[in-house]
C-alpha cells in the first residue's frame, strides 16, 4: 500500500492543506479539525484506497483508516506542511457547548493514550505475576515495576497539562510547571496534614491532585486566558520573564483556592454518580451500555469517556465503562467471524477473518466498517452480542481495576480482581452471541467478480465485469463525435457524459499507460482486459491543464481507486467536449454483453460484461 499516495489523496479530498486547521490520529482514525467541513468530499474519501469510512462528530472530521493509520498519518506529515498542533486561526464552524467539550476531551486525551495504555498494561501484568506467584510482592523488582506502571497515573496531571496546553494554545512547559507545583511533595504533605491552610489570608481547600483529571484541565483552561492577557499588556523586552512568572503566580494559587477543589468535587460526584447507577440499575445499565457502545465508537467519542474511567478507578478502585467497551468489541468480532463462516466470497471471507482477529485484539473499526456495517445485519448482531455479555456482567458485577491497553484480549489483565473469572466468561458470551445472532439473522453475501460475471446475461463464469469509472450518463460509442471512437477503430466499449470531474478504476489491475497530457490512462486488468479511459475529445491539446493524475505507471489499482480528477467547467470553457469513451482495446479477445446501455450511473456500477 502506497501511504504517501493515500495521504495525498486524503489531503486533497478534505479540501486541501488550506482547509486543515489541525490533524491528529488515534488508534484507527485521522482526526481533522477543518475550517469548513462542507469542503470535504466524503463520497470521494470513502472510495479512496485504505479508507473504511468517514464521520463527523463534535465538529471534528474523522477518516477511519484502521490499523495503518500511524503510517498514513506519518506520510501525511512528511508530504505536507501540516502540524498536529492547531494553527493560529479560528475555525469558521461554530460548535455547540457539548460538541466543544467532547472535542476538547478527545483532543487532550488522544495524544497521551499510548502512555497511559502502556503503563496500565504494566500494572496489569505485575498484578498477574503476583497472583500466579511469579513475582514477590515486596521484592525490589516489584517496587520498580510498580513505579513504572504507576508513574503515568500518579503524574497524570503533568501529561494532561502538556496536552491541554496544546489544545488551549498556551505554553506547554509553563502548563507542566503548574502541574508540577500542585504535585510538589511539600504541598501534597501540607494539604494532607488535616490542618487549616491559607494563602495570603484566603482559605485553601485540602485536595489530592495526583491521578486526577478535572482539576488540571480547568487549571490549564484558566491559564490559557491568564497567559494571553498578561502577554498583551507586557512590553516585548519583559515577555520572556514576566509572562511565565506572573502566569504561575496567578494560576497556581487560584487553582489551589478555587479551580482545583471545584474540579476534585466534580470528579468525586461524577464517580459517585456512575457507581450509583451501576449499583442500583446494574443489569439494565450494563446491557444498555454494552449493547450501544459500538455506536459510541462510531462517533469517535469513546475517547471522551477515558477521563471518567480514570476518575472512577482513582475514586472507587474500579470502573464499569471499560468492561462494556470490551463486550461491544467481542460482539463485533463474533459477528465478523460469523460472516467468515458463512460467506462464499473467498476475498470477503478472508477480510472477515482478519478483521475479526483485529477486533479480538481491541481494534474494531476494520470489522465494523469493512464487514458488519457493510452487510448491515451483522452489525445489528454485534450489538446483540454486546448486550448479551452486558447482561452477564450486570448480574455478576464485573468491573475493571486498571485503565490500560485496547479493549481486547491482550488487555485482559485490567480485569484482575475478584470478578476476573466472570470477566473471561462474559467476553466469551459476547463473542459467541455475536456469532449466533449473525448466523440466525443472516445476511446478503458480497458477490465476487466471478459471481457477477456469471450472472450477467450471456456471460460465462470466466468473464469479467467492466464498471463505470465516472458518475454521469451512459452513451453508446456511436454517439461520440469522433470517428475514431464511434467507428470502433480502437475497440468496443461505452462512453460517459461526466457529471463529476473524477475518474476511478473500472477494474482490478495495473496501470500500463499514463499520458503526459493527463487526459487518458490505460489499465490492464488482472484477467487481461486492456482498458483505455479517454477524458474528453481532442483534450490532448490542453497539454495537461485542468487535469490531475493520481496514479503512475506500474501502480496496482482496484475498482473505485481514484485515477484522474479534472475540471469539467474549465475544459468546456476551453471549447472541448467532455464526453469520455471507455474502450477495451483488445476487443478481439472477447465477446461483449451490455449490462446497462443508458441512463445515469455512479462509479463502480457494472456497465459491460466480457466473456
Amino acid at each position: 500500500m502506497d501511504y504517501h499516495k493515500i495521504s495525498k489523496e486524503i489531503l486533497q479530498l478534505v479540501g486541501g492543506e488550506e482547509n486543515v486547521q489541525s490533524v491528529i490520529h488515534c488508534m484507527t482514525r485521522l482526526r481533522f479539525n477543518l475550517y469548513d467541513n462542507a469542503k470535504a468530499d466524503r463520497s470521494g474519501l470513502e472510495q479512496t484506497e485504505g479508507v473504511m469510512g468517514t464521520n463527523i462528530s463534535g465538529g471534528q472530521f474523522q477518516i477511519i483508516v484502521g490499523n495503518d493509520v500511524p503510517k498514513v498519518y506519518q506520510a501525511l506529515m512528511e508530504s505536507s506542511g501540516l502540524s498536529h498542533e492547531s494553527a493560529n486561526k479560528t475555525s469558521k464552524q461554530k460548535k455547540n457547548v457539548l460538541s466543544a467539550v467532547f472535542d476538547v476531551i478527545s483532543g487532550v486525551f488522544t495524544p497521551i493514550l499510548p502512555a497511559i495504555a502502556g503503563a496500565g498494561m504494566i500494572k496489569g501484568l505485575v498484578a498477574l505475576a503476583v497472583t500466579f506467584g511469579w513475582l514477590l510482592e515486596k521484592s525490589q523488582t516489584h517496587s520498580i515495576l510498580t513505579a513504572v506502571g504507576d508513574g503515568a497515573f500518579y503524574f497524570l496531571p503533568l501529561l494532561l497539562a502538556v496536552s491541554a496546553a496544546r489544545k488551549f494554545r498556551c505554553n506547554p512547559y509553563v502548563a507542566a510547571a503548574v502541574a508540577g507545583a500542585i504535585l510538589h511533595p511539600d504541598l501534597t504533605a501540607l494539604l494532607g496534614a488535616g490542618k487549616s491552610i491559607s494563602f495570603i489570608g484566603l482559605p485553601v481547600t485540602a485536595a489530592t491532585y495526583s491521578s486526577t483529571v478535572i482539576p488540571i484541565l480547568l487549571a490549564i483552561w484558566l491559564m490559557s486566558y491568564v497567559e494571553k492577557g498578561i502577554d498583551r499588556i507586557t512590553p516585548s523586552s519583559l515577555k520572556l520573564i514576566a509572562v511565565p512568572m506572573l502566569t504561575l503566580v496567578i494560576v497556581v494559587p487560584v487553582t489551589l483556592i478555587t479551580v482545583g477543589p471545584l474540579g476534585a468535587i466534580l470528579g468525586n460526584y461524577l464517580s459517585v454518580g456512575v457507581n450509583d447507577l451501576f449499583n442500583h440499575a446494574g443489569i439494565a445499565a450494563m446491557i444498555l451500555l454494552a449493547g450501544t457502545f459500538s455506536l459510541i465508537i462510531m462517533t469517535g467519542m469513546h475517547y471522551a469517556l477515558v477521563p471518567i474511567m480514570i476518575n472512577n478507578i482513582a475514586q472507587n478502585g474500579h470502573d464499569y465503562i471499560l468492561p462494556a467497551m470490551f463486550l461491544a468489541n467481542m460482539g463485533q468480532a463474533g459477528a465478523s467471524f460469523a460472516v467468515f463462516l458463512k460467506s462464499k466470497n473467498k476475498t470477503f471471507k478472508s477480510l472477515a477473518f482478519t478483521t475479526g482477529i483485529t477486533a479480538l485484539m481491541g481494534i474494531t473499526e476494520p470489522a465494523m466498517y469493512g464487514v458488519n456495517m457493510r452487510l448491515k445485519k451483522p452489525f445489528a448482531a454485534a450489538l446483540i452480542g454486546g448486550a448479551a455479555g452486558g447482561a452477564f456482567y450486570g448480574v455478576t458485577g464485573v468491573a475493571s481495576y486498571i485503565v490500560g491497553g485496547n479493549a481486547g484480549l491482550p488487555s485482559i489483565p485490567v480485569f484482575i480482581g475478584p470478578t476476573f473469572l466472570y470477566a473471561l466468561i462474559g467476553l466469551f458470551v459476547s463473542f459467541a452471541a455475536g456469532i449466533a445472532a449473525a448466523l440466525l439473522i443472516g445476511f446478503e453475501d458480497v458477490q465476487s467478480e466471478r459471481d457477477k460475471a456469471s450472472e450477467a446475461p450471456g456471460v460465462t463464469a470466466g468473464g469479467e465485469i467492466i464498471h463505470s469509472p465516472i458518475k454521469g450518463e451512459v452513451k453508446a460509442l456511436s454517439e461520440v463525435n469522433d470517428s475514431v471512437f464511434s467507428g470502433g477503430m480502437m475497440g468496443k466499449g461505452f462512453a460517459i457524459l461526466p457529471e463529476e470531474g473524477a475518474a476511478v478504476s473500472p477494474v482490478e489491475g495495473r496501470v500500463t499507460a499514463v499520458f503526459k497530457t493527463k487526459h487518458a490512462i490505460g489499465i490492464t486488468s488482472t484477467r487481461g482486459a486492456e482498458v483505455l479511459i479517454h477524458i474528453g475529445l481532442d483534450t490532448v491539446r490542453l497539454d495537461g491543464r485542468h487535469f490531475e493524475m493520481h496514479v503512475k505507471e506500474g501502480d496496482t489499482v482496484a475498482p473505485g481507486d481514484l485515477l484522474i480528477t479534472f475540471d469539467i467547467d474549465e475544459i468546456k470553457a476551453a471549447g472541448f467536449d467532455v464526453i469520455t469513451p471507455v474502450i477495451i482495446t483488445n476487443t478481439d479477445q472477447y465477446s461483449f454483453t451490455d449490462v446497462k446501455k443508458s441512463g445515469m450511473v455512479k462509479p463502480n456500477e457494472a456497465l459491460l460484461a466480457l466473456s
